[in-house]
């Protein structure tokens, strides 16, 4: 008995060993060429939000709306448009089925997840939600304010617009109500799996921006949280009470 304990402590060891070594390994520094913004530019903020399981990026919807226009952004023009009436916009990446039928952590199923995670080809999705005020105020969960350059700002925007299926003639069809809020849900580019989830997605459109990514933390959002207080120093706003 004594050795099969010590076999798995050994076991154990070894899977932390070689975690923190690819941790390491696919971790990329930040770009200082984009981030942190200069000491006299007035950086452009966005937070990033997590409710224990899935990360999402609320952006200004103004700024959004006068970078996507001078950029020639379509499916974020559209966007703009489409929640013009918001103070705010956020944005999340995911599996279309367990999207759209895991609105909270108490809703997940073994069966779902599993299929998400492990079953090639899934179908991404967009959540898009149009937020009247401080999104750092009205989410709970852990939230982080991201000042981002205008460079940066504007790489991030390109990456989120190109994860839009691209507007047919002009429009930019969506697939109906989202989960909370007004929102939407719209078609997606890319293929959900272990190896690409919804946090993955947001580690990206940072790194695009000139943070510092770490791709194996991000597996979680609780990693993803972890590098930016870590690595950015960014420090993460307590669940309001």
């Amino acid at each position: 008995m004594r050795r099969y304990a010590a076999g798995l402590g050994i076991l154990l060891l070894l899977a932390l060993g070689l975690l923190g070594l690819a941790a390491f390994v696919t971790a990329r520094p930040s770009d200082p060429t984009l981030w942190p913004a200069r000491p006299d530019e007035r950086p452009v903020e966005v937070v990033v939000i997590s409710n224990g399981y899935h990360a999402g990026v609320a952006l200004p919807r103004t700024a959004l709306a006068q970078a996507a226009s001078r950029r020639g952004y379509p499916a974020l023009i559209a966007v703009a448009q489409r929640f013009g009436a918001f103070d705010w916009i956020e944005f999340g990446w995911g599996d279309r089925e367990f999207y759209r039928l895991v609105p909270t952590p108490g809703d997940v199923s073994i069966g779902l997840a599993l299929r998400a995670l492990f079953f090639p080809g899934n179908i991404s999705v967009l959540h898009v939600v149009g937020i009247a005020g401080d999104p750092a105020e009205v989410f709970a969960g852990d939230r982080v304010r991201v000042p981002l350059s205008a460079a940066g700002f504007d790489r991030m925007l390109a990456q989120l617009d190109a994860s839009f299926v691209s507007p047919q003639a002009g429009a930019l069809p969506d697939l109906g109500q989202g989960l909370y809020g007004p929102s939407l849900f719209y078609p997606a580019n890319g293929t959900f799996s272990i190896l690409h989830v919804c946090n993955h997605w947001v580690d990206a459109l940072l790194g695009a921006a000139g943070l510092p990514t770490a791709p194996v933390l991000a597996t979680v959002s609780a990693g993803l949280m972890l590098n930016l207080r870590w690595r950015a120093g960014l420090k993460p706003m307590s669940s309001p009470r």
